[in-house]
C-alpha cells in the first residue's frame, strides 16, 4: 500500500515547500487540499505551533490529533491538545518543542496528518532544505 502511495504523489502536482524568517520563523506547504504552517516565535513565548488548514471542509471535532511520517526515520506524534478555529478549517497545535516533527518532515517521504476519520497527506519531496533553514532560524539570537 505505501508503494501505491509513494507511486500516486509522483504523478501529483509539485508544491514547493517555503521557508520565511520574518517576521518569525515560517516552514509552510501548500497541496490541492490542504495548507500546512510551521511557525517559531521567540519574540512572544518561544513556542512552535503548526496549523493545517483544509481548503474544502472542516475538521472533526475529535480527541486525538496524529501525524505520521513515514520513510527512513517513521515516527507517530499524537496529541490533545489541539485546537480548531471557529470554522473547524484550522487545526493547530503549539508546543514548547517540536524537534520530533522537524526530524520527521526532514527525514522521511511522506506525512499523514489525521483527527478523527479525516486524514491529509503531504509529500515530503523537497522539504529537507527547508526545514534545515527553518531550524536555522530558530536557533539564530537574532530571531
Amino acid at each position: 500500500m505505501r508503494l501505491s502511495v509513494l507511486l500516486s504523489l509522483l504523478a501529483a502536482p509539485a508544491f514547493a515547500w517555503d521557508y520565511s524568517a520574518s517576521p518569525i520563523c515560517t516552514l509552510s506547504h501548500a497541496t490541492e487540499k490542504a495548507e500546512l504552517t510551521l511557525t517559531y516565535n521567540n519574540r512572544a513565548d518561544a513556542s512552535y505551533a503548526i496549523e493545517i488548514t483544509r481548503k474544502d471542509q472542516a475538521w472533526p471535532n475529535a480527541p486525538i490529533f496524529m501525524m505520521r511520517f513515514d520513510g527512513l526515520r517513521p515516527s507517530v506524534i499524537t496529541t490533545d491538545r489541539h485546537v480548531l478555529d471557529g470554522e473547524g478549517q484550522t487545526l493547530k497545535v503549539t508546543d514548547r518543542g517540536f524537534g520530533n516533527v522537524l526530524d520527521g518532515l526532514e527525514l522521511n517521504f511522506i506525512a499523514t496528518a489525521k483527527s478523527g476519520e479525516t486524514m491529509l497527506i503531504f509529500p515530503l519531496t523537497g522539504a529537507a532544505p527547508a526545514v534545515r533553514r527553518f531550524r536555522a532560524c530558530v536557533a539564530s539570537p537574532e530571531i
